[in-house]
């Protein structure tokens, strides 16, 4: 090994540590392979989780259009049909396959209605256009027409794009289908097979090192773009990637790798290709704190097991600091059971520090933090900027207050101690968190609807400024698919990790993510 930093407490010492008292360990039952204990919830907290559960699943039927069955990327607070985006994702679409999935299971429609609805949508995207030589979805569609867009409602010139995240979501869906609804397993198959994520790896990033594994690109256009790119091909066809590669390990990506892996399509040891942090030296000061950990060899690859220090914790960050890259991988790959050594000691010390910011160091009185729609008209980031490698930061406010703790022995801080203003907090954030801080959680809902008033009848909107009490009174099918994703695992067995995390993902999956052991843990 190398490098040396702060002794920390085991991994299993960590939750007991906690003066939160994070109560959500992953475990096997017989309710489910990867089933949730009670996570301590009472009676009371079932039920009100049923029932945002129940809300938040009245907004995707009305951003679903009746005859496609695909979900607009948004609606209107009202949920008049009429407020419709006019445009949608295979992320948005994806979102609506798996929502459907934990509708069922948690008895809010029945399986017959729940069937109708996704071979709807299977049906549809059958007849979709796609790249063929990918099998890859394009990143906007209409959903009342189901046709590519290259423009969108509001004028603006789109170039059709093929993104290798927003797949990612989209074959998580398929792989969820296929398994818990095994009548529609042929037609989930038939979309599912095509999808071949070797698109997107570029073993030529590798930093020089002959043999190192590669990283994923950001996607690539099939038609020249008014964009920089990489020209190169795809199952011999032109296309014209981008000029960037996702290098971090804890962001949304991560969801691209595990299925391009677990289906043989990218090698395994691409996963230790990205970085925990970027490393601890001052060519990389545009960081906002300098790294400590130690470097550990993996499939051949030396890990720099990098992790930024906050308020007694080490934590591998996320580029913003927000749960969103943090947990919803975690809704389909039981990260903190297969990998209870790297994820299982930072999923609930990143959740920790949501709630410590939120609570105590911004003194908001809420927490959770996220990209979403923003309370004054536009779409933003938000995040813990902390525990994010941002140099900008994801905010935790309006205001956008950033925070720079300097990075030792290369540069002073610019902004250690700021003062924050007026929160955003993004509800779906508290649902990805349950597993981990349930009763914090819970708590957290119920005084955003009660106390914000920031709930209407499609569940809780999309998020709030906690001071000005402003709310966005919109629904996204991703967040809102968040929400039902998660109450799926809680209330539902464990249904989205049963259905992706089958004996097959597992057995590449598991031993791959299994070995590692990241620098996170509660500072002695």
């Amino acid at each position: 090994m190398k490098g040396s930093m702060m002794r920390l407490r085991p991994a299993a010492a960590v939750l007991a540590a906690s003066a939160l008292v994070l109560t959500g360990a992953t475990t096997a039952s017989a309710g489910g392979r990867h089933h949730h204990d009670d996570l301590g919830l009472t009676r009371h907290d079932r039920a009100d989780l049923k029932r945002w559960g129940q809300d938040t699943w009245t907004s995707f039927v009305a951003m679903t259009d009746e005859i496609t069955g695909l979900p607009a990327d948004n609606i209107d607070a009202s949920l008049d049909p009429a407020t419709r985006s006019g445009y949608t994702s295979p992320t948005n679409i994806g979102a609506y396959l798996w929502s459907t999935i934990s509708a069922e299971e948690l008895g809010i429609i029945g399986k017959r209605e729940a069937r109708h609805r996704l071979k709807q949508t299977l049906t549809t995207l059958a007849t979709m256009e796609r790249h063929e030589p990918s099998g890859m979805f394009y990143n906007w569609y209409d959903e009342a027409t189901a046709t590519k867009l290259t423009v969108f409602p509001t004028g603006e010139t789109i170039y059709p794009f093929l993104s290798s995240v927003d797949n990612g979501w989209m074959a998580a869906a398929l792989m969820v289908v296929r398994t818990a609804e095994p009548s529609l397993r042929r037609q989930a198959d038939a979309l599912l097979e095509p999808m071949n994520f070797a698109a997107f790896y570029d073993p030529a990033a590798n930093g020089g090192v002959p043999g190192r594994a590669g990283l994923l690109r950001g996607g690539f256009w099939a038609d020249p773009p008014n964009a920089e790119t990489d020209p190169g091909t795809v199952a011999g066809s032109p296309v014209y990637f981008t000029k960037n590669h996702y290098d971090i390990t804890n962001s949304e990506p991560r969801i691209a790798s595990y299925i391009g892996i677990a289906r043989g399509q990218i090698p395994p040891a691409h996963y230790y290709a990205t970085a925990r942090t970027f490393p601890a030296s001052c060519d990389w000061d545009w960081l906002e704190q300098r790294p400590v950990g130690v470097t550990r060899t993996y499939e051949g690859i030396e890990v720099f097991e990098g992790a930024f220090t906050y308020r007694g914790m080490h934590i591998v960050p996320t580029w913003g600091g927000d749960m969103f890259e943090e947990l919803m991988p975690d809704l389909f790959v039981p990260e903190s059971q297969w990998a209870p050594r790297s994820w299982g000691v930072n999923h609930p010390l990143a959740v920790r520090a949501h709630i410590e910011h939120g609570m105590e160091e911004a003194g908001y009185g809420y927490w959770g933090f996220s990209p979403a729609s923003d309370p004054f008209g536009t779409y933003d980031v938000y995040g813990v900027d902390a525990i994010g490698m941002d140099p900008t930061g994801y905010p935790s406010d309006a205001e956008k207050t950033n925070v720079d703790a300097g990075y030792e022995g290369c540069r002073e801080a610019t902004n250690p101690a700021p003062t924050f203003a007026d929160g955003v907090v993004t509800p779906h954030a508290s649902f990805l968190a349950l597993p981990y801080a349930p009763r914090e959680a819970v708590d957290n809902l119920r005084n955003i609807e009660a106390v914000l008033g920031a709930y209407g009848q499609g569940g809780f909107y999309d998020s709030v400024a906690v001071r000005s009490n402003t709310h966005a009174d919109r629904y996204l099918s991703l967040d809102q698919g968040m929400v039902l994703g998660a109450l799926g695992n809680v209330l539902g067995g464990g249904v989205l990790h049963d259905s992706f995390g089958t004996r097959q993902v597992e057995k590449v999956l598991r031993p791959l993510i299994g070995q590692e052991e990241f620098s996170a843990g509660v500072i002695k």
